[in-house]
């Protein structure tokens, strides 16, 4: 009976030549099974290098770059020509006055302010929502001028656009408030 259970547990693989035939066809039959995959997804059409596509224009234009790179420490485009337009640049970013000024306060609020104060985020009052400014306002705005300029809760000091003069983060909060009235 002891002859009968060994055959039980014995391997299919009885010499090393086997063994080798095994050990290859495993690697061998997955790597052949995905190159023809690979082939029926692809297919076998030729590619055409003088096709409209493959053009130096058409190409230049695909790896044309989508946007460009602004730093902090220069000023935004559509900031440049409302300043001077408007005169001294310290002069209309110190209130929201109409004209160039006006311009340059909703540029500014738009890059540094908007993400928050327009959804809500972290707890920022929504622009013109009068409830939430209510008693932000009644606070007084040397108080409103404080926490935009040094920071309060979630809000980073001046909106986290540390470039920004005092006199234009005042300016935003003027125009956030009159917003809210």
């Amino acid at each position: 009976m002891s002859g009968t259970e060994d055959e039980e547990h014995s391997s299919i693989i009885k010499t090393p030549k086997q063994l080798i035939t095994v050990v290859v066809a495993a690697f061998v039959f997955p790597v052949l099974i995905i190159m023809l995959l690979g082939h029926l997804v692809v297919g076998n059409a030729p590619i055409d290098l003088n096709s409209p596509g493959f053009s130096d224009q058409a190409v230049a234009k695909r790896l044309k770059p989508v946007g460009t790179l602004a730093l902090a420490s220069e000023s935004p485009p559509e900031a440049s020509p409302s300043a001077d337009s408007g005169g001294a640049p310290s002069g209309p970013s110190t209130s929201a006055a109409p004209g160039g000024g006006d311009d340059k306060i909703k540029v500014i609020y738009t890059s540094s302010c908007a993400a928050c104060h327009t959804t809500g985020a972290a707890g920022a009052p929504k622009l013109g929502d009068k409830a939430s400014w209510a008693p932000r306002i009644k606070a007084g705005t040397e108080s409103l001028y404080s926490s935009a300029l040094k920071g309060k809760n979630a809000m980073p000091p001046k909106g986290g656009n540390a470039s920004l003069s005092d006199s234009d983060v005042k300016s935003v909060v003027d125009y956030m408030i009159n917003e809210a009235k």
